[in-house]
């Protein structure tokens, strides 16, 4: 089935999030965080706040309403990059209204690569963060549009060690739990889906991943102060299981910019182009 490439452009919602503290400690657990991060899992530990990769949850609707627009098979679908900036904290309850549109779908031959932007603010319209969602659909390219920009390699240096190295394991339930943010695709829960997919199992939520890493930086890379945190794009580079071990090294490469690498315990590749805005 061909995509439909009439919906670039067009600009869709709001629509509305209500969520709870529940929430955001369910976000903060299924990313790895736990006692050592007590303030964002325990509503009553000294400064309880929300972890900014939660910025992906309320964002995540825009990205399934994105693919339903686009009349996408779920089955060739894969997240290939991720971008968030953030404008202010974000409360620890309350709505969250969403804007979001197709900003343009690329040819890329073998497949298409869908660009999907979302703009989020609290119920009173302060903006709270942004969103930039890329989406490869496999076997859907050909239809002869823009090929689209190429994005430039950002590779760590090779001539001194990282500033800073976290590793941690996943649980073998990690993606059972972190679908509970409200992504069901799935490829993260049933074997039978994974296997139409050509994966050998269910696979982690490249979201999840991402958090992962972004828990490694606020933590050993900005003095576990969240609010450092500007802005962040990345590139899922590979396939990450349950169960895997989440290496996380970050080098400083200037002034406000951090550069990060995710790799696995088994040695691939698992985010590349992971840079950060800090302040």
């Amino acid at each position: 089935m061909a995509l439909n490439l009439d919906c670039v452009g067009k600009e869709f919602g709001p629509y509305t999030v209500a969520y709870d503290d529940r929430d955001v400690m369910l976000y903060a657990l299924s990313i790895g965080a736990g006692p050592d991060e007590l303030k964002y899992c325990y509503e009553g530990a000294e400064g309880f706040s929300v972890f900014p990769g939660f910025a992906v949850v309320p964002g995540t609707r825009a990205l399934f309403d994105a693919v339903a627009t686009l009349e996408a098979d779920l089955t060739r679908l894969l997240h290939g990059e991720q971008g968030v900036r953030w404008f202010a904290p974000i409360p620890t309850s309350g709505e969250i209204l969403t804007r979001w549109k197709v900003a343009a779908i690329y040819d890329k031959g073998k497949g298409a690569l869908a660009v999907v932007q979302a703009s989020s603010t609290d119920g009173h319209g302060q903006p709270l963060f942004e969103n930039v969602f890329s989406l490869y659909i496999r076997g859907e390219g050909g239809f002869g549009g823009p090929r689209g920009p190429e994005s430039k390699p950002l590779e760590p240096p090779t001539d001194r060690a990282p500033d800073f190295r976290v590793e941690e394991t996943t649980l073998p339930v990690q993606s059972l739990l972190y679908r509970l943010n409200g992504d069901r695709n799935p490829l993260h829960a049933s074997p039978e889906f994974a296997a139409v997919a050509g994966f050998e199992r269910p696979i982690l939520h490249g979201l999840c991943t991402f958090g992962f890493g972004l828990r490694a930086l606020v933590k050993a890379g900005l003095d576990n102060d969240p609010l450092r945190l500007k802005a962040v794009s990345a590139r899922f580079a590979g396939v990450v299981y349950p169960g895997d071990t989440i290496v996380t090294e970050g080098f400083r490469t200037a002034a406000g910019r951090v550069l990060m690498r995710v790799t696995t315990g088994r040695g691939t590749l698992a985010i590349t182009n992971f840079e950060a805005e800090v302040a």
